[in-house]
Parts: C-alpha cells; structure tokens; sequence
C-alpha cells in the first residue's frame, strides 16, 4: 500500500491475519461494506436500484454503506496526506 509509483494506491491493508482491510475500517465494517456494495451492484444490473434485504428498507442500506464509504475514504485521504508529507519530509536537499 506504500507503493505510490502506481497509478492508485490500493485502498486495503494486510492485517495480521492475512485478511484484506479497507483503510480506515474494521474487517468486520469491511465485510458489511463489500456485502452492502454487491448487493447494490447485482440490484442494478436487474434494473432495481433498491437494496432490499433481510427487511431492512433500502433507504436504511444506503445511508449504512455511505456511512461506511465516508469513513474509509476520510481515513484513505489522511493517510495519502500523511504519506505525501512524509515523502516531502524524507526528500534530501544536497
């Protein structure tokens, strides 16, 4: 993730567990977001943008994966932040 030669960093991490993390979120949080981001994705390709599940309204799901999407990517742009300060820092001027 450190790697910012490519085009765009990934926004996961490795946790000790070998698990796939988004930044910012819990592998639990991580898990809800990805099930909550296919689901919407598989509703759209039927040409049903409602994310009806397990009763709970669409309206509900939105607002939980949007609450989830902003903190990941609040966290994901401090982090690019940070690293950019760090590699600005890091720069010899000789």
């Amino acid at each position: 993730m450190t790697d910012l030669s490519n085009d765009s960093p990934r926004r996961y991490f490795v946790d000790n567990h070998g698990r796939r993390v988004l930044v910012g979120l819990t592998i639990t949080e991580t898990s809800e977001f990805e099930e909550l981001d296919n689901l919407a994705a598989r509703n759209r390709r039927a040409g049903n943008v409602l994310w009806e599940k397990n009763g709970f309204p669409a309206a509900e799901q939105e607002e939980r994966w949007l609450e989830l999407y902003t903190k990941h990517d609040e966290a994901w742009s401090k982090w690019m932040a940070d690293t950019r300060a760090n590699r600005k820092g890091n720069l010899s001027l000789s």
